[in-house]
């Protein structure tokens, strides 16, 4: 049971019902004073007004079919002009039909049925006048009229449809931008769980082999197991809050760079693969995108590299250039480390690249052993 307020279809109603009201208003109180000057042949009955009212009624229908809505308009404005009632604002609910015509793209009907129902008003005009000269001064004022509101109408169909076009350019962008986030979070999500469970995994069998013969190496692998849950902690609550859009405040802990590679490199010597870092070239600090691209692609090197390559000894090869830096990250391992079809550890590797304007080959280098060999851009700041 309604307590109050209005039922929700008169919402919708309303404000479609006000401009036919509008236009009924001024056809009926402006022909009414138009008769008293002889403008037709015949005087306004109750016939007559019921065709001035029809109009501005059907107009309340204008939004769902506007061709069909102008036309029905026209043809009662014919009927009225060729049953000889007086001439006044008559055509003014064919005014409106045309511009919602128009202005929603049905230009050609629009025009078309504009022709007709002014032929018709000529027509009309001869067939209760006879004898009487063509009033061309009248008919070439009507069709300046018609030809200004029509431009008028051209011209706000064409800023409603800039207005559209570019409502929907940004909502593609904002598509894109939402697409390429949960993209970026999917590849960081990839990389730190590969990496930290793989580094669980290896201490957790060290643990279990050493438990019994050497229990201080036991500890020291439970210890370094813990240490990884931390940060693997840590970095998913992090991933996990921007996906819910909760984080107002900039994370406390450091975030994925350069800056932690000692860090990682400590980690991965740690679960059994021994590692080599050289710098070449005067390090400076890179645009974040670029940093942090640089650690995870390094990260996901190495955790291949510990997962596939076997016994291995791997090396990280850092080259500051004017335009950005390389890194070539190599093992000498006997297995694929990350080879095609492992998984989504290249894939993920090679875009992180190609979204920077970079570029990133891997495969299996001379000698033995597999190579990453990726070169981001600086160039053009971060983007």
């Amino acid at each position: 049971m309604r307590t109050g307020g209005r039922p929700s279809w008169w919402a919708g109603v309303l404000p479609t019902a006000v401009l036919p009201v509008a236009v009924a208003f001024v056809t009926i109180v402006g022909t009414s004073f138009t008769q008293e000057f002889g403008t037709g042949t015949r005087y306004l009955d109750v016939a007559g007004r019921l065709l001035l009212l029809a109009g501005p009624a059907a107009l309340v229908f204008r939004r769902w079919n506007p061709p069909a809505v102008f036309a029905g308009v026209a043809a009662v404005l014919l009927v009225y002009l060729a049953a000889g009632y007086p001439f006044g604002p008559v055509p003014l609910a064919s005014f409106v039909a045309l511009g919602t015509a128009v202005g929603r793209g049905h230009r050609r009907a629009g025009y078309t049925i504009a022709a007709v129902t002014f032929a018709g008003v000529v027509a009309s005009y001869v067939l209760n006048h006879p004898g009487h000269a063509f009033p061309l001064g009248g008919a070439s004022a009507w069709l300046a009229w018609i030809a200004a509101f029509v431009a008028a109408v051209e011209l706000w169909r064409a800023r409603r449809e800039r207005r559209e076009q570019a409502r929907a350019a940004a909502a593609e962008v904002e598509r894109r931008r939402g697409s390429e986030e949960r993209l970026q979070i999917a590849r960081d999500l990839h990389d730190v769980l590969g990496h930290h469970i793989s580094l669980i995994n290896v201490q957790a069998g060290v643990a279990l082999y050493l438990m019994d013969d050497d229990p201080e190496q036991a500890r020291s692998a439970l210890t370094a197991i813990k240490q990884s849950s931390r940060d693997l902690l840590r970095e998913m609550r992090s991933t996990l809050g921007v996906l819910r859009g909760v984080d107002e405040e900039p994370p406390q802990h450091p975030v994925a760079g350069l800056a932690r590679l000692d860090e990682l490199v400590d980690a991965t010597r740690a679960a059994g693969l021994p590692v080599d870092v050289e710098i070449d070239g005067e390090p400076r600090e890179l645009p974040p995108s670029v940093d942090t691209a640089a650690y995870r692609i390094i990260q996901e090197a190495l955790t291949n590299a510990r997962k596939h390559a076997g016994p291995a000894r791997a090396s990280v090869l850092l080259t500051y250039t004017e335009d950005g830096i390389r890194m070539r990250i190599d093992d000498d391992g006997a297995g694929p480390a990350g080879g095609p079809g492992t998984g989504n550890g290249l894939p993920g590797m090679r875009e992180r690249a190609e979204a920077l304007g970079g570029t990133l080959t891997a495969g299996p280098r001379p000698g033995g052993g597999f190579r990453v060999d990726a070169h981001l851009l600086t160039t053009g700041g971060d983007r």
